[in-house]
């Protein structure tokens, strides 16, 4: 987030499009909902009519996977009618006339017709946006898990930037992280092209200065692999040892059968986790580690704040923290890691290494945390970025991206397009969530959520079992029929095994991110005979 969840209360509008809050983030949520009571504006850009579409002063039903062509829409409104913030786009961007030029070669028909929202409603939306600022922007995976993830990202900043909304309070783009230290996982370097701290692995000096800390020679000066180019290296042959920590990637990856046939082909799989699950089937070597819970450690939230985790209980068995067992293997292989402690592994490694995190110890964040870039020992933290329209790269730069359509789209023998999401209930494939019995008792099974008019059409009644088919498999499941789902949509989710979404799901990946185009799929639904 370039922003903090402490605005939200002082917000006068949010623009939230892909994101599911209520139900994948529902802290973020009801930050946003207190808000919004308060007078703040909310409009609400999602195929769903999800919950938080309750609170929303618009809903922008659009079809799924046509945000870019919507958002190049928009911004059409705001150049062709002299909307935009004039003075921020000329003393702060860089790149507006090709922009502009690519914008106003998309007329507003035609983004009408792809995204299947009125032009009277596109030019409402960027009027609306331009009435008042700032605007602060939400979005989460409905943008991201698309074959064309990063252009919609790119599209947002483009928007915040062209309503002048960057390097103020209250405004800013603002990805709400699916799991509770996504945000410090890529902090530490949890990513193929960057050490810690987002130094990237191109970087002759970045690279010397780690090969010095971590004491060893000739860091790989070209970045790694990512997990669909892993997981296709283990049929291959090209990755031989896979080693998952934290991931059940036989439930969470798209098309599990393929996914299976590659967990099985590996040559040494070691996974190491909390839990057994239906990744660990495939496991030569099961590491048992501690729960957060049972280690002293910190999080890296949404918002940049690193805060501290400390132990609640002792972890169970021969089970040790994670840092331990990487130490250790590290020791097997002859080096001696001297931290012995999740303090010791920040004060001494983490924010010595990382220049954004330099000012951030532990003897600072006891209470509230810190959010980063804290350079030094006495800087309060960053509480949003790009201050004054000051960006990491001096100026703000606009990148026009064209919309293209979804890897799969229906078809006469697959005639619903199937996106999948969070519930509630669940946190992702119930590796914790599956042994509470309360829980389970409020959401025991996957269903195919359906619009009432394609239940009526194909005679199907709420709470009966269907057949949900893609060119890759099917499933069996509950139908849900709800207003919630537009007609020709069916949304899922992949929190049980049974019903799993990603027994459907399409391994089609944006081509630079390689993030799976899990909202976008064609299948058929079918009664079945009793």
């Amino acid at each position: 987030m370039t922003n903090s969840f402490g605005e939200f209360a002082d917000a006068k509008m949010f623009l939230v499009i892909g994101s599911n809050m209520t139900e994948a983030h529902p802290v973020a949520a009801t930050f946003l909902k207190n808000a919004v009571q308060k007078g703040a504006k909310l409009i609400v850009m999602d195929p769903r009519k999800h919950r938080l579409v309750d609170f929303a002063d618009l809903h922008v039903p659009l079809k799924v996977g046509s945000d870019i062509a919507l958002l190049n829409g928009i911004m059409h409104v705001l150049i062709e009618e002299d909307l935009y913030d004039k003075k921020f786009v000329a003393s702060c961007c860089m790149g507006f006339e090709e922009f502009k030029k690519s914008i106003m070669a998309i007329p507003v028909s035609q983004a009408s017709v792809i995204s299947g929202i009125s032009e009277e409603m596109i030019r409402d939306i960027a009027r609306r946006l331009a009435a008042v600022k700032p605007v602060m922007l939400c979005y989460t995976l409905g943008i991201t898990e698309h074959t064309c993830g990063k252009n919609n990202v790119m599209s947002t900043a483009n928007l915040q930037m062209l309503l002048g909304n960057m390097g103020m309070e209250c405004g800013g783009v603002n990805p709400l992280r699916g799991q509770n230290n996504v945000q410090g996982a890529c902090d530490m370097g949890a990513l193929p092209n960057v050490f810690p701290g987002y130094q990237v692995v191109t970087d002759e000096a970045a690279r010397k200065k780690f090969e010095a800390a971590w004491n060893v020679g000739n860091l790989p000066a070209k970045p790694g692999l990512m997990i669909p180019q892993m997981m296709d290296g283990l049929v291959s042959g090209k990755v031989r040892a896979f080693y998952i920590f934290g991931e059940n990637l036989a439930n969470t990856e798209p098309d599990i059968r393929k996914v299976e046939h590659e967990l099985a082909s590996a040559e040494f799989l070691v996974c190491q986790d909390i839990f057994l699950n239906e990744t660990s089937r495939f496991a030569h070597v099961v590491l048992p580690a501690a729960a957060w819970s049972e280690n002293n450690g910190t999080f890296a939230n949404s918002e940049r704040r690193v805060s501290r985790v400390r132990a609640a209980s002792p972890p169970p068995g021969v089970a040790k923290p994670n840092w331990w067992i990487f130490r250790e293997i590290a020791r097997r292989f002859g080096h001696v890691w001297p931290s012995a402690s999740g303090m010791e592994l920040w004060d001494n490694e983490i924010s010595v290494l990382a220049p954004n995190l330099n000012g951030i110890k532990y003897s600072r964040i006891e209470k509230d945390g810190l959010q980063w870039p804290c350079t030094s020992e006495d800087h309060p933290g960053t509480c949003f970025l790009h201050k004054d329209g000051q960006f990491s790269c001096g100026l703000g730069r606009f990148m026009p991206v064209d919309w293209t359509p979804p890897a799969e789209v229906p078809d006469s023998r697959y005639p619903f397009v199937l996106s999948t999401g969070r519930r509630l209930y669940h946190y992702h494939t119930r590796t914790q969530t599956d042994r509470c019995e309360g829980l389970n008792d409020l959401l025991g099974e996957e269903t195919a959520d359906i619009s009432i008019s394609d239940a009526n059409d194909l005679n199907i009644s709420d709470r009966e079992i269907i057949r949900v088919s893609s060119r890759r498999g099917e499933v069996r499941v509950r139908a849900r029929v709800t207003a919630e789902v537009p007609k020709g949509m069916v949304w899922m989710a992949f929190h049980f095994r049974d019903g799993n979404a990603n027994w459907l799901t399409n391994p089609a990946f944006d081509p630079n991110t390689l993030t799976a185009e899990y909202k976008a799929c064609a299948v058929k639904i079918e009664r079945i005979d009793q």
